[in-house]
């Protein structure tokens, strides 16, 4: 079950009560909401004036539109496997095209991030059915992309195609990736996309190409990574998932889930070393972007942009709004000296309802 881009256990039949209680919660969030709207239109900094980003999560063109309405500056990722997944066979390079013109069109000229088709793990296509012991571990992101270079090479045309004329900043991301070789590979295919179009006679231009970081493996080769493309963008659930060992759909376990683990935090401040050392761009996606309280402290650390669901935008605004930089160090640099993830949310939380924002902390 999905509230808000909060995901718990899924309930068949859920109580009358409990039934209730979710009505209540998300009225709750439409009322803090609509309280925040004065600051739609005001900058997303820090009382210092340090400037972070605020993109969106979409896969729909419903979720475009919220989007715009709550102010966000640019698409940090665009999960284009949505329409693949609504669809009963594999979308022609025509019908992609229609699909990512429209993402484009909405946000132009702001920058547009999408992710190449991400299926396996808990994606999975009918019409393309993946059957493994392990899906999670198994083939998915990059893997069937470049395993399926037709997929790939149909789905990159119509991004590039997409953006002929409409002035958005296009972005090409690649998920799950795992090393640098799979990096080489899809940026050939991606080159050879643009030539093709140029010869066709076409006026496109050729996107910035970057890696969500998701797994262990690439957090250690992030230096090796960024010299090779636009910029980086970590993919916070996956990371902490795989980092963890832990799948947080399994009630059982999910109380492992933990985005302030040590190693988490670790990891996060190691990928921002890489990138701003190579002087590119660093952002964030999933939701520990969308956490106020996890936001101060990836401030703290130097993520450019913070991408969420658009129901987080307004209250990670707040959020950063409240603190100035020196101070949201300060809170970074006790953390980091702490061991365990309870103790460390419940400092970073006492700080943000000292700041009074008791209102927009995260209680799971």
């Amino acid at each position: 079950l999905v509230v808000d881009g909060y995901r718990g256990e899924v309930i068949t039949s859920p109580s009358k009560a409990l039934r209730s209680r979710y009505r209540e919660i998300i009225k709750e969030q439409e009322q803090l909401i609509a309280g925040l709207e004065g600051i739609k239109e005001e900058p997303c900094e820090t009382l210092d004036g340090h400037r972070v980003q605020l993109w969106v999560n979409t896969g729909l063109m419903s979720d475009v539109m919220q989007s715009l309405d709550q102010g966000a500056e640019g698409i940090g990722l665009f999960r284009t496997e949505v329409p693949f997944l609504l669809s009963e066979r594999f979308p022609s390079e025509q019908e992609q095209y229609a699909i990512y013109r429209e993402q484009l069109e909405a946000f132009a000229p702001k920058k547009v991030t999408m992710r190449t088709l991400d299926i396996g793990g808990d994606k999975s296509l009918p019409y393309f059915p993946i059957e493994e012991a392990n899906p999670f571990l198994g083939w998915r992101g990059i893997r069937v992309t470049l395993d399926h270079p037709e997929i790939f090479l149909a789905q990159v045309r119509a991004m590039i195609r997409a953006n002929e004329g409409v002035g958005a900043f296009l972005r090409i991301m690649l998920p799950m990736v795992s090393s640098v070789s799979e990096v080489d590979e899809a940026k050939k295919l991606i080159s050879k996309c643009y030539r093709e179009l140029l010869e066709e006679g076409r006026k496109v231009d050729m996107p910035a190409v970057g890696v969500m970081i998701e797994v262990p493996s690439a957090v250690y080769q992030a230096r090796d990574i960024i010299k090779r493309v636009d910029f980086l963008s970590v993919g916070s659930n996956d990371l902490i998932q795989y980092m963890l060992a832990v799948d947080r759909n399994n009630a059982q376990v999910a109380e492992l889930y933990q985005e302030y683990h040590p190693a988490v935090l670790g990891a996060l401040k190691q990928i921002v070393e890489a990138a701003h050392g190579e002087n590119k761009p660093l952002g964030i996606c999933g939701e520990m972007a969308g956490n106020p309280s996890a936001a101060i402290l990836l401030t703290a650390m130097g993520y450019d942009v913070l991408s969420m669901n658009s129901t987080n935008l307004l209250m990670v605004k707040l959020a950063i709004r409240t603190f100035d930089l020196a101070k949201a160090k300060r809170i970074l640099n006790k953390v980091l000296k702490m061991d365990d993830a309870k103790e460390i949310k419940l400092y970073v939380d006492g700080q943000m309802r000292k700041a009074g924002l008791g209102k927009i902390i995260r209680t799971n």
